[in-house]
């Protein structure tokens, strides 16, 4: 655990040292959900029906931002070789990355959320649950977009093509954790589909780890 620890930090103060892209990120977020009410009107029905969806869409383009430097910038200066050589099995580097990941992106948007919903005019009903949502779906985007970016390190215009790998994949929590902020807002229960993004979560925490070592190892023989 002290070796999975010690690349967390390592990425948390490289991160840190760039200054400006660990808040990229959530500057993003916070300038695209506050650009509807601009596009849409100031209507406070019209915003309270799309609120949940605003956030969840700008919250996985948020995320998806993130996702092409997850294993590029240590590809091209050959840091990945050495973690890949690591006594730390790969699956586990995997795994250290992308909760570093989500302490700099997928935090921050959980964070934050609270007050664009304030901004859409979101009943405050739905408050708690979007902010549960987001827990659970926030790292499932990462985990998930995690092998994506493994399958695209040193490919040319790696960006796109990591975003039509990932947004297909993305849809299944995007429309769960909408439809749970929705059900909290109406007066229902938003348990089953917390539930459902918590399996996703679990599905995602065993599987993506290994797809994406999977996918680094090829990429790098």
């Amino acid at each position: 655990m002290s070796r999975f620890f010690a690349i967390v930090a390592r990425e948390l103060r490289i991160a840190l040292r760039q200054g400006g892209d660990a808040g990229l990120t959530l500057v993003f977020f916070i300038l695209a959900a506050s650009l509807f009410p601009l596009g849409v009107g100031p209507d406070p029905a019209i915003l309270h029906r799309i609120a949940s969806g605003v956030i969840w869409v700008v919250a996985l383009l948020a995320a998806m931002l993130s996702l092409e430097r997850l294993f590029q910038a240590d590809h091209d200066d050959g840091s990945l070789d050495l973690l890949a050589l690591s006594p730390l099995p790969l699956e586990a580097v995997v795994l250290a990355k992308t909760f570093a990941n989500w302490l700099l992106a997928g935090l921050p948007i959980v964070a934050a959320a609270p007050v664009l919903a304030l901004l859409l005019h979101m009943e405050t009903a739905g408050f708690a649950v979007l902010i549960a949502a987001l827990l659970l779906g926030t790292p499932t985007l990462i985990l998930i977009g995690a092998v994506g970016a493994a399958l695209t390190v040193g490919a040319r215009r790696g960006g796109a093509l990591l975003s039509l790998l990932v947004l297909p994949l993305y849809s299944p929590v995007l429309i769960f954790g909408v439809a749970a902020v929705d059900a909290a807002v109406a007066g229902t229960s938003a348990r089953p589909q917390l539930l459902v993004l918590s399996a996703m979560l679990l599905a995602a925490l065993a599987l993506a780890p290994w797809a994406a070592a999977a996918a680094l190892r090829q990429s790098l023989e």
